[in-house]
C-alpha cells in the first residue's frame, strides 16, 4: 500500500492518518443489513492483480489461500515497487525501500502457502501513465493457458486511489478482451466511505467467510509487512502507513469482492 500523499482522488480527503470509518461502525451496519450473497471464484486459475505490495494480501489474501487449497492454480501479480509510501524518508531510499517490500510480499504469500507474486516494478505513484505495459503484461498472464478457465480479481477500479484505479481499469479492459471475469476488490473504500454509501455498488458486494486457520494465516501473512506496519524510524516521514484503525477495516473473519 502507498501513503495517501499523491492521490488526487476522494481517498485524499480523507488520509490515512485520519480515523476514517470505524470498523465498528461498519460491523453495526453488517449485522443490521443481514448477510451477504457469498463469493464462490468458480474457475481453475485466479490472477489476482495488486498496485502496490500488500494490496492483494490485505484485501483477498484469505481468498486466495482458500483458492489454492481448493485446487485453483493462484498467480498475485504486484505492479508497482512500493518505492512511494514513505516519501522524503531519511531512513530508506526509494530503492531500498522497494527491495524491502519485494521481500516483504514474498514472505506474506509463502506464509500463505502460495508462490511467490510476480513483481512487475512499475513506479510506484506512476500507474495511471503505463497502462499499455498493465495490459500487455497481463494479457501475457493470459496466455500462457488460454484454454484454463481464469478469472481477474483486481484492485477495485474506484477504490479512490490512482494506482488501484488504474490497476482496476486495465483489468476490465484485458476481461473484456479475453472474455473472462473480472472480480474486485475494494481496500481504501472502507476508510473513506461510510455504510450505505449512494457511490458504492453495494448489490454487486459478494462475501468469502475465512475459516480459522485461514484468517490465522492472513494475519500473520500481514505482519511481514514491517515497512508499513511499523514506523521506519521516528521521523515524521517514517511513520506507519497501515495503522490499527486501517487494520481493523482488512483483517476481518471476511473479504469482499465486487462482481
Amino acid at each position: 500500500m502507498t501513503s495517501e500523499g499523491s492521490s488526487t482522488h476522494r481517498f485524499g480527503t480523507t488520509p490515512t492518518a485520519a480515523d476514517g470509518t470505524p470498523e465498528s461502525e461498519w460491523q453495526r451496519w453488517f449485522a443490521a443489513r443481514g448477510p451477504w450473497p457469498d463469493f464462490e471464484p468458480d474457475v481453475r486459475r485466479l490472477v489476482v492483480l495488486a498496485a502496490h505490495p500488500d494490496d492483494e494480501i490485505l484485501g483477498v489474501g484469505g481468498t486466495m489461500a482458500a483458492a489454492h487449497r481448493r485446487g485453483i492454480e493462484v498467480v498475485p501479480l504486484c505492479l508497482s515497487d512500493g518505492s512511494a509510501s514513505h516519501p522524503g524518508s531519511p531512513t530508506l531510499s526509494p530503492t531500498e525501500l522497494a527491495v524491502r517490500r519485494h521481500a516483504e510480499v514474498d514472505t506474506a504469500t509463502s506464509t500463505l502457502g502460495l508462490g511467490p507474486t510476480r513483481w512487475c516494478g512499475l513506479g510506484d505513484g506512476t500507474l495511471s501513465a503505463h497502462d499499455s505495459e498493465i495490459e500487455a503484461i497481463v494479457d501475457a498472464v493470459i496466455a500462457e493457458k488460454p484454454d484454463l478457465p481464469t478469472a481477474l480479481l483486481a484492485v477495485w477500479a474506484h477504490d479512490g486511489h490512482p494506482d488501484h484505479e488504474a490497476v482496476g481499469r486495465c483489468a476490465r479492459r484485458v476481461g473484456d478482451r479475453h472474455g473472462v471475469p473480472v472480480w474486485m476488490y475494494p481496500i481504501w473504500m472502507w476508510h473513506w466511505a461510510k455504510p450505505d454509501d449512494p457511490d458504492i455498488p453495494w448489490n454487486r458486494l459478494r462475501t468469502l467467510a475465512l475459516a480459522d486457520d485461514v484468517a490465522v494465516a492472513k494475519r500473520a501473512a500481514v505482519q511481514a509487512f514491517e515497512t508499513q506496519i511499523r514506523p521506519l524510524s521516528p521521523a515524521p516521514e517514517d511513520a506507519a502507513v497501515l495503522g490499527p484503525h486501517i487494520l481493523d477495516r482488512l483483517l476481518r473473519d471476511r473479504e469482499f469482492v465486487f462482481v
